[in-house]
């Protein structure tokens, strides 16, 4: 027998690196020789690139399907994987075989094996098999596969695991739905598409972790167990056994942690980390995400955007092959509410929005004539758009979720002059006067929404602008418009709380020039914050914080924070500023975001190994999930009964 101190001292060799034993010649007959004794070790999985091709050298292949190509003919070789399909075309039978890197066709032929022929027949969708056989040139070559111009010519067939019918095909044009596919998210997991966005993330994480390395930084694990804060979203908690009656929370953000690091002179601090809050889910959010979250000591606003504007070109160029050498666009947070009704705007198209008050108010119109806010959207080339189509657009405005009461159109005839649904209310020379001021051509169509508040009513206009984005095709996924929001407020009115509450969060850092108003008309303070977007999605933001702690007590007592309360929640942190804490600021991109955006997604749940359906519930673990008494009881937790 291969002795057990044989074995490890095998399984050492073939760890070393630079060892021989790692050349697959080597390695493979030092793996035979081991099963000839009975005995073999394990051998890790490796996975290298080897000129944009994987090698991988294990017991069960030694190609995988991605690998072969037509210079490979006439080599024997030994595939491992699923089965994709079986086809048979007479005395011959054709396996698709998907592994990892790609699909191959293994061809067993009647006439030379009749038992392995039938046995192929025999073979259903995802058994996982093991084959060996010669590559050949392919004479119906698929120009739609990496290995389709090749064939494997079977010798051998090993069915290590067979299959039950999948519940739905492993395939990118998939039958099965959300649902069925989350609670099989092991299956969904095996097809291309959503392989490709795992290796995507993948990538994105090698990247960020090569650059900011470039930059000085340094990767820093800060605590999954945190106690629990007042501000923001909800947290989710976890009671604590060995302190009954207290409870952890899992962190919303390491904020607090990556600025102690700052004043523990860390200087620079990354972390790709996970991050909990326990709201209300949608396309862009899950109620765990991960954050690439970053800190900086002695910085200014500009030092961190151009760093961090620097980060994305690089993403964008080594994940993309997109070279953006323009510096992106600084939009201040008034100017974007202004002129787009968000703080994200998408700016892949311009569609801008146009202030009428001046012109359209006071001609007898009463919905105008009694509006705080008049605003509209110019769509170029839209003129065209039949009756049909504007009630549509009509109703798509007065959705709930949206909340417009009605919508006017203006249409540039090809005369120049301007035909309106309104037009009872106003001569020719005002309708010009709003052709103006928009910049409309013949051709173009003018939407107008109104309303009592502008805020409000500048939001549904948003709503409006890329609903119209979106019926011309103007929001293509291979276009990128990138830009900072800046200039926050730092604060905004809670009409649930009725007090300020800060729109960041409490560590922002207002403006200098501001700082005065604080006492007097806080609502005016802007923030030294910034929000980095690109094509309509928020992808990160940040602020420069605050390090003093007289002014970080200011801040706790604008938000309706006693000192006594203040002191409880963050008194480690004020504390900590007394012992010298360096100017700071920081930033976290979203992971999930960016991947999604990279892959041409629409929602960042399919970015996400594992992710969580609208409802906040995984349904392939059937989690969250009641505790059984005994654990209840080890906790000293007791719930109340259903309706209380």
């Amino acid at each position: 027998m291969f002795s057990a101190e044989a074995s490890r001292h095998l399984h050492f060799l073939l760890e070393m690196p630079n060892s021989p034993a790692r050349n697959a010649d080597i390695s493979q007959k030092l793996i035979i020789f081991a099963q000839r004794f009975g005995q073999a070790p394990p051998l890790p999985y490796r996975d290298s690139a080897i000129n944009n091709s994987q090698h991988i050298t294990a017991m069960f292949r030694t190609n995988t399907c991605g690998e072969l190509r037509l210079t490979d003919a006439g080599k024997k070789t030994t595939l491992a994987g699923w089965v994709q399909r079986v086809r048979k075309m007479g005395g011959m039978t054709f396996v698709d075989l998907r592994d990892r890197y790609g699909i191959t066709q293994i061809v067993f032929n009647n006439e030379v094996d009749a038992a392995l022929n039938d046995a192929a027949n025999n073979l259903g969708r995802e058994f996982v098999v093991q084959i060996t056989g010669t590559v050949a040139e392919r004479s119906s070559k698929n120009p739609h596969l990496p290995t389709g111009d090749i064939e494997i010519i079977a010798d051998s067939l090993t069915v290590l695991n067979p299959s039950q019918v999948p519940p739905f095909t492993i395939e990118d044009d998939t039958d099965g739905g959300d649902d069925l596919r989350m609670k099989f998210r092991y299956l969904d997991l095996r097809r291309p598409s959503v392989r490709r966005n795992l290796e995507l993330r993948h990538r994105m994480t090698m990247e960020t972790r090569r650059y900011l390395d470039s930059k000085g930084f340094l990767e820093i694990e800060t605590p999954m167990l945190v106690g629990s804060t007042p501000e923001g979203a909800r947290d989710f908690v976890v009671p604590s056994r060995m302190n009954p009656g207290c409870f952890y929370a899992l962190p919303q953000s390491p904020q607090t942690l990556k600025q102690l690091l700052m004043v523990s002179g860390m200087d620079r601090y990354f972390q790709i980390v996970k991050c909990f809050r326990d709201e209300d889910l949608r396309a862009d959010r899950q109620p765990e995400f991960t954050q690439i979250d970053c800190e900086m000591s002695f910085v200014s606003q500009n030092d961190i955007i151009e760093l961090f504007e620097g980060m994305a070109k690089h993403l964008f160029r080594e994940l993309r092959g997109v070279e953006l050498t323009e510096p992106f666009q600084r939009m201040p947070w008034a100017d974007a509410m202004k002129y787009y009704g968000s703080d994200k705007p998408d700016l892949r198209f311009d569609m801008k929005f146009v202030e009428l008050m001046d012109i359209l108010k006071g001609h007898g119109f009463s919905v105008f004539d009694n509006a705080a806010y008049i605003g509209g959207i110019c769509a170029k080339g839209a003129a065209s758009y039949t009756r049909k189509q504007l009630d549509q657009l009509t109703e798509f405005v007065k959705r709930p979720q949206i909340g417009a009461k009605g919508m006017v159109y203006a249409r540039v005839e090809a005369d120049g002059t301007v035909k309106s649904s309104v037009d009872k209310f106003y001569t020719q020379d005002v309708l010009q006067k709003m052709k103006e001021a928009f910049g409309a051509e013949p051709g173009d169509l003018i939407l107008i929404l109104s309303g009592d508040d502008a805020m409000k009513t500048r939001k549904q206009l948003c709503e409006l602008r890329l609903e119209m984005g979106n019926r011309l095709g103007l929001r293509d996924k291979n276009k990128f418009a990138c830009l900072w929001v800046v200039d926050f407020p730092m604060f905004e009115w809670s009409d649930e709380e009725q007090r300020l509450m800060a729109m960041h969060h409490p560590f922002t850092h207002p403006k200098d020039e501001d700082i005065p108003l604080l006492d007097t008309k806080p609502e005016e303070v802007r923030a030294d914050a910034y929000d980095m977007v690109v094509n309509g999605v928020e992808v990160g933001g940040g602020s420069i914080r605050i390090h003093d702690s007289e002014l970080q007590a200011k801040m706790f007592e604008i938000l309706g924070f006693t000192p006594e309360k203040a002191q409880e929640q963050f008194g480690f942190l004020m504390n900590a500023f007394k012992y010298g804490a360096p100017p700071h600021g920081g930033l976290a991109y979203g992971l999930d975001r960016w991947v999604s955006l990279f892959a041409g997604l629409d929602s960042i749940r399919d970015c996400i190994a594992f992710p969580k359906n609208n409802s906040g519930r995984d349904v392939m673990l059937e989690a969250p999930a009641p505790l059984d008494q005994k654990q209840l009881d080890e906790l000293e937790l007791a719930l109340a009964p259903k309706g209380e």
